[in-house]
């Protein structure tokens, strides 16, 4: 019933053993990109990483609560990460701005300004680089560089176009790894995390990601440690992982396979510990 041992921090051990201790008042929450699913050149082709399932399914059968919470649209991390499998999944789209929770999709109306952003985006796109994409989230439209011939020169490049965009229709920018995404303002990771932590009053909360977009969660389990709950966070490491997350973290493992590793430890902790 030992913790990993580059657990790093008092906090972090204390959240492991208590996951372990009580898997029943536990949340195991993770992003799906780069964390669950391995990043890849097309967004459409990023199916999760072998195993992930299995270790969600398990982890869930032992009382954990698993929650997935996602920049992209509930219905794409279904179909790609076979996540319907999970019992009592909680999947949170769009930043939070969709659920998903027992078969059931609560999802509200695009914001006017997403198909206004898209419809620039797209002329932006025609003009340049011709390894630029779109991304039509529906909630929300991602501009991607990676397949650009100078992806950090095109990333740079857009910043200040998109971030015009932003302001012109409304909009919220959010970079990220060679993306640049344009979101209805005031959603984030963190408000969706703690949103789920409350509403199922877990005692202890797992939290893994890899990105800029995850940050917000990592403040929000700050400021749910101060309400008592004991927070681990597992950085999801590349080298494009911001050293701001990496620097947070609690545990720092190596990609989508070193996550699926510690879910796999930890279901195997709560069994020894039974």
């Amino acid at each position: 019933m030992d913790p990993p041992a580059d657990l790093r921090t008092t906090q972090g051990r204390d959240a492991w053993a208590r996951l372990v201790t009580s898997p029943s008042d536990g949340m195991v929450a993770l992003d799906y990109d780069g964390t669950l699913a391995p990043i890849v050149p097309r967004p459409e082709d990023a199916v999760a990483q072998s195993g992930a399932v299995d270790a969600l399914v398990a982890l869930a059968e032992r009382g954990v609560q698993i929650a997935v919470i996602t920049g992209r649209p509930v219905q794409a991390a279904l179909d790609l990460g076979g996540l319907g499998a999970v019992p009592g999944l909680i999947l949170m789209g769009h930043y939070g701005l969709q659920r998903w929770q027992n078969g059931r999709l609560s999802s509200p109306e695009p914001n006017p300004g997403v198909a206004q952003a898209r419809a620039r985006l797209t002329e932006y796109v025609a003009a340049g680089d011709p390894g630029m994409t779109v991304e039509d989230k529906h909630q929300s439209v991602a501009l991607h560089t990676r397949n650009a011939a100078d992806p950090v020169g095109a990333f740079e490049a857009a910043r200040p176009f998109t971030a015009d965009l932003a302001e012109q229709t409304g909009l919220e920018l959010v970079p990220g790894r060679f993306v640049l995404e344009l979101r209805p303002a005031g959603i984030d990771k963190g408000g969706a995390l703690r949103t789920v932590v409350v509403e199922t009053g877990a005692a202890a909360v797992l939290f893994a990601g890899d990105d800029l977009g995850d940050l917000p969660a990592l403040d929000a389990l700050a400021q749910l440690r101060g309400d008592g709950v004991h927070a681990l966070v597992v950085c999801s490491d590349s080298a494009e992982t911001p050293a701001a997350l990496r620097d947070r973290a609690d545990l720092v493992v190596d990609g989508p396979p070193g996550v699926v590793r510690t879910l796999g430890a930890l279901a195997d902790d709560i069994d020894d510990g039974a």
